[in-house]
């Protein structure tokens, strides 16, 4: 009977605690078999433990034996090549993943063994896998850190990052298992659907991908897509623009929405460009483009701001990446926003380029047959996991009890007060000598608190996207006695603070201190964000403290719930003790998190088509790549068999090829174009109450109808039109010449798509005014 009760409180606690849990019960009655095993594989030399991984190979699949001996050869590699006995926990990690679910596993835990095990589990069923990092520092360091572990299992292991050669790519992707950032592998990706002929790709067919940061990448970056993009000219920046929109105030000649998403002209505003510009009429058909660029430059004086959302750093426009607080490495804005914010910092504007392929984060992660992935802060995001990914969560507990204090947040009427207070907190508990770890929006914030912290001498270190190259230096040493480190946001940084630094040496003198305290400035805009922060505190069942200090006029406040309820009174420090105050930021934080979620299922309602639609078209790029379709779509044209005579049949089925190749992505890369217009004005169609989704596949399915038709009609005017000399035919002469360069880049959140309800008002407002 008590056995019953402790296994009804455990299935109760989980319903509680863990929404959309994974039931481990069956992996933790495997774990005293795997110990068991323990003796026998510690006998066994180094060959011997790799020839018996090996026998797994021949295994069908992994069942519950399969499983054991696995996690059994796990612990005794890594005890061997790291000196690291697997915990259960991690085991149990291991066991998730290899059944496809998104692990939970604090910081500290052992995440990356976990990934490892499971990553050769799969590699020995026979399934090349990717490990998918959310940067190249992370993928490269983790790849070599597991290199031992694999080599004693018997399974070879590669990594991708930025500074590789396309043979070294190649190599690294015919391992077994390949580390790569999500931008590196996706990027490969992208060039492998441009090449002319099959030997040139370098990354084989996509199979299992285990996921680090997995609601960083599947949740935050989700809709980020990755482009592709060919050299066409230098961007123009509409400088005269910039400079009359730089002198337009709010309030009089422009307004915003409540969460900073679309900024608009007002009447008068509307007035003093057009009068500034010449006389311009913005809203007649002449004026439309002038229009166009006045709203991106609006667009980046109002809502995007320096040392925010970007940088300017060695004469370059540097965007931040919001949820990790870093320079957002090869990430730019579209080209009209990208050379408008250019345009406002009186910088040289960047190349403009055609796009030729792009893919979201989310697509090119739904290419994999089997994902699975692991993170601190899943259960925050079950549901978006469950919905876009089809993907469960298994909470796994940790290997000590997380005595981490959470305390309750100290909630200010201003952010005056709420800094004055940050300040003398920091003062007392550094008095004490315990680190303390600082988490701040952005960089403007991280350096206004250092300045603050300086005059009242209070040093610290500082880490922000300025010196992100520091990071693993900075982070390492956070835990040391009297440390103060102010970083922005901390997901993402993939180096644990210990206690008494990077070597330890003060851990037990800072652990009867009490270990890290960790501070928030504010209330991120999820709260999966403020789990992160905390969880850099308390690692492996060290002591640890976190508080997040907040105001009712912060930016989340402000933009997500701006009508404060009344009453809520503070005393003379500033200080708000009302429990409706933190409910007011609490529902904020909902709302804000409710918009992204929206933004993102509208996102992934729009590509899902294009998805289908890429999927269909590679399908018969790839039969054109591989096979002789190319040559038998052109044999019947004109002067097909004069190529033939004068290059020989294998060269003119390479010619063909070429030119069929050339013409299917030129008109991919044009549909793509179209679709982004059709999008980007797609809204205007709900204002005769037709639903913007259903037009939006209205007009595209019957526009790609038209590709492959238009493909070998163009393809055999270019055969008929070709010069055929002496030396073969000159493809370029004949018009099939791609790009001179091509480089990669990520495109931020676009910033047009999300106000659907205010583009609407603004739309009819102005045809009020116009009508008027």
């Amino acid at each position: 009977m008590p056995a019953l009760i402790s296994r009804m409180g455990k299935r109760l606690r989980k319903l509680i605690e863990r929404p959309g849990s994974v039931e481990l019960t069956k992996y933790e009655a495997l774990l005293p078999d795997i110990e068991a095993l323990e003796p026998e594989l510690e006998a066994l030399s180094d060959a011997e433990l790799t020839e018996r991984a090996g026998k797994l190979r021949l295994e069908a699949e992994l069942g519950d034996s399969q499983l054991v001996e696995l996690c059994a050869l796990g612990r005794e590699a890594a005890r061997r090549a790291l000196d690291e006995r697997a915990f259960d926990v991690q085991l149990l990690g291991t066991m998730g993943l290899l059944s496809g679910h998104v692990v939970q596993m604090q910081t500290g835990e052992g995440k990356t063994l976990a990934g490892a095990l499971a990553a050769a589990g799969y590699a020995l069923q026979g399934k090349r896998v990717h490990v998918i990092s959310v940067n190249d520092y992370l993928a490269r360091r983790d790849g070599e850190w597991m290199k031992p572990v694999y080599d004693l299992l018997g399974v070879t292991v590669g990594w991708v990052d930025g500074s590789l050669t396309r043979e070294e790519r190649r190599a690294a992707y015919d391992a077994e298992v390949t580390y790569g950032a999500v931008s590196e592998i996706g990027f490969d990706m992208l060039r492998d659907r441009l090449v002319t002929r099959a030997e040139d790709v370098v990354q084989p067919a996509p199979e299992v991908a285990i996921i680090d940061e997995a609601d960083s990448v599947l949740v935050d970056e989700a809709r980020v897509p990755l482009v592709m993009a060919g050299s066409v000219d230098q961007a123009v920046a509409d400088t005269e623009v910039a400079n009359v929109v730089r002198r337009l105030r709010l309030g009089l000649h422009y307004e915003t929405d409540t969460d900073g998403r679309n900024a608009w002209l007002t009447t008068a505003g509307a007035s003093v460009v057009e009068k500034a510009l010449g006389g311009v009429d913005l809203y007649s058909e002449s004026g439309s483009e002038r229009l166009a660029a006045v709203n991106v430059a609006l667009h980046a004086h109002a809502l995007l701001t320096r040392d925010v959302d970007y940088l300017v750093r060695e004469g370059k426009v540097e965007l931040i990446n919001a949820s990790r607080g870093r320079v957002a490495e090869l990430q730019r804005w579209p080209d009209g926003l990208q050379a408008a914010v250019e345009a406002k910092e009186q910088v040289a504007p960047t190349d403009r380029g055609e796009i030729l392929d792009s893919i979201t984060v989310q697509a090119l992660i739904a290419r994999y047959p089997q994902v699975a992935g692991m993170t601190g802060t899943a259960v925050a995001v079950a549901e978006q996991l469950r919905e876009f990914y089809q993907l469960e969560v298994a909470v796994i507990p940790p290997n000590k009890p997380n005595v981490r204090e959470d305390l309750d947040d100290r909630i200010f009427a201003s952010p005056s007060h709420k800094l004055r207070a940050i300040v003398k907190e920091i003062r007392e508990v550094h008095e004490t000598g315990r680190p303390i770890l600082v988490g701040t929006q952005d960089v403007a914030e991280s350096e206004e608190l250092a300045e603050k912290l300086a005059k009242a001498d209070l040093p610290c270190v500082v880490l922000n996207a300025r010196n992100d190259a520091e990071e693993a230096a900075i982070i390492a040493e956070a835990g040391k006695f009297g440390a103060i480190t102010v970083s922005t946001q901390m997901a993402g940084r993939g180096t644990d603070i210990r206690l008494g630094g990077a070597d330890g040496k003060d851990r037990e003198r800072v652990a009867e201190l009490g270990g890290l305290h960790v501070i928030g400035t504010a209330r991120y805009p999820s709260s999966r964000l403020d789990g992160q922060l905390r969880g850099r505190s308390g690692r492996q069942g060290d002591p640890g403290s976190a508080v997040f200090f907040a105001s009712l006029n912060d930016e989340l406040v402000t933009s997500n719930a701006p009508d404060v309820p009344d009453g809520i009174d503070a005393d003379d420090s500033g200080e708000i003790t009302d429990p409706a105050a933190k409910r007011h930021i609490d529902h904020a934080q909902r709302v804000a998190e409710g918009v992204d979620l929206e933004i993102h299922r509208n996102t992934w309602r729009y590509t899902r088509l294009i998805e289908h639609q890429r999927r269909e078209l590679l399908e018969y790029r790839d039969e054109l790549l591989r096979t002789d379709a190319a040559a038998e779509a052109l044999s019947g044209e004109k002067r097909y068999d004069e190529l033939t005579e004068k290059v020989g049949e294998e060269k003119a089925k390479q010619v063909c090829r070429e030119i069929m190749l050339y013409h299917l992505d030129q008109m991919w890369s044009d549909h793509l174009a179209f679709l982004t217009d059709v999008r980007e004005s797609i809204h205007l169609r709900a204002l005769a109450r037709e639903t913007p989704l259903d037009e939006f596949h209205r007009i595209a399915i019957p526009e790609f109808r038209k590709i492959v038709p238009a493909i070998k009609e163009r393809s055999a005017e270019t055969l008929a039109d070709a010069e055929i000399g002496d030396d073969g035919i000159d493809l370029a002469a004949s018009g099939v010449r791609r790009a001179s360069s091509t480089w990669t880049y990520l495109v931020h959140d676009a910033p047009f798509d999300a106000g659907f309800e205010e583009t609407l008002r603004q739309v009819r407002s102005l045809l009020r005014r116009k009508k008027n």
